[in-house]
């Protein structure tokens, strides 16, 4: 419980300290190369430190799955982290400068300029870049496998007991099912329709999920269009 907290407290603060960096460190994408290993060592210092004071906590970490759920979606927030991060910049970047000059000029303050002005014409294209960030995440396998991911599973991390989504259990990948099915049946000729079942479903959800971006991005370049004019 304490991870998302520290995480989103060490985000705050290395946003408020990045301007005291030095000129040498503030180039584009340099703070990614800065965030990610000291987002790594406190993710490592938030779930090994409470065991040293707490010895009933280190108790139940014992029983606690290495791999699962939790574990595979850091790998793959780090692994997308730079991908998300450039295509929002370029976003940002992308819309013309005279507008948010305009806002300042007419008495807006930057954070008024930056949320009414930049962002909503910056937000199709960043809906564009999530969604090439999901397809690959979708379609990433191999890291999936050393993280959580299983053949079968006894439970699922979603059913009806509280707190509904437990992340300390292992899931099921529609990649990693292809991948076994197709390389590791025993019997790969009745299970080809299986494969190309579970294929078209994985297709399926990546084109709902790019069609979906697209809708949204088409309706709010339409309500922000007259801005640019």
């Amino acid at each position: 419980m304490l991870l998302p907290l520290v995480l989103a407290a060490t985000l705050l603060v290395c946003g408020v300290l990045s301007p005291r960096l030095p000129a040498r460190w503030r180039r584009p994408g340099f703070e990614v190369l800065l965030l990610m290993p000291l987002l790594l060592l406190v993710t490592l210092l938030t779930l090994w430190l409470p065991t040293l004071w707490w010895p009933q906590m280190g108790e139940q970490l014992a029983h606690y799955e290495q791999c699962n759920l939790l574990v595979a979606a850091l790998a793959m927030g780090f692994a997308l982290v730079p991908l998300i991060f450039t295509l929002a910049e370029d976003a940002l970047f992308s819309v013309p400068v005279a507008l948010g000059q305009g806002s300042l000029a007419l008495g807006a303050t930057q954070a008024e300029t930056l949320w009414r002005v930049v962002l909503p014409l910056a937000v199709p294209a960043m809906l564009t870049g999530l969604s090439l960030a999901v397809a690959r995440a979708a379609g990433e396998t191999a890291p999936l496998i050393l993280v959580g991911v299983g053949k079968m599973v006894p439970e699922l991390p979603v059913d009806a007991v509280f707190p509904y989504l437990h992340l300390d259990r292992k899931f099921m990948h529609l990649g990693f099912q292809i991948y076994d099915l197709a390389f590791q049946s025993p019997n790969i000729d009745a299970d080809r329709p299986l494969v190309y079942a579970t294929a078209l479903l994985l297709v399926a959800i990546i084109l709902s999920l790019n069609l979906l971006a697209m809708v949204l991005r088409h309706r709010l370049r339409e309500r922000y269009r007259l801005m640019t004019h």
